[in-house]
């Protein structure tokens, strides 16, 4: 089992997602759920798409972590 940092992001109209370990690996959707799942089945897909290449599925390095401004910005 591997875990995939996706990073969810608002749009104009939508959602947008990106896996940081999986360059190219894209999805947006109407809503954060909806969004979420689209990554998923993405992840899936471009993982097995590796896989059919032969390319080496990369191991996840990627982490988030929250910056806390002690002072008003």
């Amino acid at each position: 089992m591997r875990r995939f940092l996706i990073v969810i992001e608002k749009a104009d109209r939508n959602f947008s997602a990106y896996a940081p370990d999986l360059p190219g690996c894209v999805a947006t959707g109407k809503t954060v759920k909806e969004t979420q799942a689209k990554m998923y089945e993405a992840i899936l897909l471009h993982v097995e798409g590796m896989k059919e290449d032969g390319l080496p599925v990369p191991e996840p390095h990627a982490r988030a972590q929250y910056v806390v401004l002690s002072e008003a910005v």
